[in-house]
Formats: C-alpha cells, structure tokens, sequence
C-alpha cells in the first residue's frame, strides 16, 4: 500500500476536473465543469484550448492522436476536437435512436471504434455502453441495465471491457466475442460503501479503480483479489478523485482528476501502465 507521500500535486488551476488522459508527447489533458478543455505541459502550465459550454466528463485520444473525444454530459453529446486546427464539431449525440443523458466515459479499441458508457439517470439502474465506428455511425452495444455506468477499460488483448459501476458498488466486466458483440457479462470486483468513478490498467493487467467516495484508489488483480492502494482521509491531494490515466517519462505515474477540487494529482506508482492504442 502506498501512502499521501507518494501523492503529489501535479497541476493546478482546473475547474473540478472529471477526466484526464495522456498524450503521446506526455501532455497531460482533462475537462472542466463548465466545458473547459485542459491541456497540461509536462512540467504542469495549464492551457484552456477549447470550451464545450457544457460539463466535460471522460476524454481520450483517437489512435493516431490527431483528436480527442469528449464526453459532455452538459451538451449529451461526444465531440470531436481536432488537435492540428482546434476544431470542435459534435461526433454523436447517441444512437439506435436514443439520445445520450450522460455520456461518461470514452476509451478506442485497435480497430479505432468507440466505446461510450452512457451512464442512464442517477438512482435508476439503466445505463448501457454504445460503441461507434470510426464514421460515427453506432449502436447500442450493451443495453445492460448498469447502476450508473461510470468509468470504462478495455483489457490487454481487448477481450473484456471493464465498467465501473458507481451504484453497485464495482466493477463489471462484459466479454467482447470474436465479432465485436458483446458476450458474457460478470461482475468482476465490489467495493462496499464507495462509489467507483475511474478505471486504469498496468501493463501486468492489474485494475485500478478510483473511486470519488471514499477518496481513495483500489486495485485488483486478475484473480479478482482486492486491495487498496492508496487514501486520502483529509481529502486534500486527493479529493473525490474520479478519471485516472497512466502516463510520464517511463510510464509509471499514474495521473488522477479530483472532482472536488481544482488540481490533477500524481501517484509515483512505480509500475507501468498498460499502454493506449494512442501510445502504441
């Protein structure tokens, strides 16, 4: 277990960020509560570059890094932000016909599709996980019901998508069968009494899962066994922390946006991240 010194603030001066990611040049991106887009150097300058006008959830970076896809539960939308001209333009606002209420977390799978978990309504057990193709096009991959679909991972060889379930509380996981469908669906980890927000894996496919109650991140392993990492009983470094993304110099710091607060953290985690497809 690691201890708050092993915690550090890496920047701050963003608006109760919900996400984050990392991009291939190590850039450090997140949103704001009120549509702002972060981009963060690597020695932590805060640059807004774009604004949605809405609440910026999860983000991530296509596989070749040239845009960034932002959830917006504000707008119920996924927007497409070009990074060579700083376009935004809106990529989906749902699909089979039903709009996003709160599109939450984002993540691309090696073919370049797109997993969104679509969260439903607070106290309502009806989430599900849409996936788009490159063009926009999708459809509803999952129909679940999730208890508030939260955060989302694929594994290493992308045979599971992993979804943080808030209202569990845990993580679930559904299989991804040979055609791209969706297969079995478990319940992979509980947390009793937490509300798991975020999801990350190591390079040796350990889950993190940060959770915005208790202030704390867990990790489980493959066989499903759970411990936690690392908390935060003031709340100060980390405060309701929620997205989480692996990242620095040699790829071992794991970078966490705190919703309570106005400031992305870093763990020295000493273990590397599983690398994005952005990264690959």
């Amino acid at each position: 277990m690691l201890t708050i010194q092993n915690v550090s603030i890496f920047a701050t001066g963003v608006d109760h960020s919900e996400c984050v990611c990392v991009h291939p040049d190590g850039s450090v991106w997140c949103g704001g509560e009120a549509g702002q887009i972060y981009r963060i150097s690597t020695t932590g300058e805060i640059e807004e570059v774009n604004n949605t006008g809405g609440f910026v959830q999860g983000v991530a970076f296509s596989n070749d890094a040239s845009w960034l896809a932002v959830c917006d539960s504000g707008n119920h939308c996924l927007w497409k932000l070009e990074l060579a001209t700083n376009k935004l333009t809106k990529f989906a606002d749902g699909a089979d016909g039903e709009n996003f209420n709160i599109p939450n977390s984002v993540t691309f799978d090696k073919q370049g599709r797109i997993y969104v978990s679509e969260s439903g309504n607070f106290r309502k057990i009806n989430g599900t996980i849409m996936r788009f193709e490159p063009d926009g096009t999708g459809h509803i991959w999952h129909r679940g019901p999730f208890n508030f679909a939260n955060g989302i991972a694929l594994s290493k060889n992308e045979d599971y998508l992993y979804i943080a379930c808030t209202w569990l509380p845990g993580v679930e996981r559904v299989a991804i069968n040979p055609d791209g469908s969706a297969g079995k669906r478990e319940v992979f980890v509980t947390i009793p009494q937490s509300c798991p927000d975020g999801l990350a894996f190591d390079d040796e496919e350990n889950l993190y899962i940060a959770c915005y109650i208790p202030n704390a991140i867990y990790k489980a392993t493959k066989d499903q066994t759970i411990t936690l990492l690392v908390d935060d009983w003031e709340a100060h470094t980390l405060s309701n922390p929620t997205n989480i993304a692996f990242g620095g110099k040699n790829f071992d710091e794991l970078y966490v946006a705190n919703l309570g607060r106005w400031h992305i953290s870093k763990i020295a985690i000493g273990v590397k991240g599983m690398k994005m497809n952005c990264h690959k």
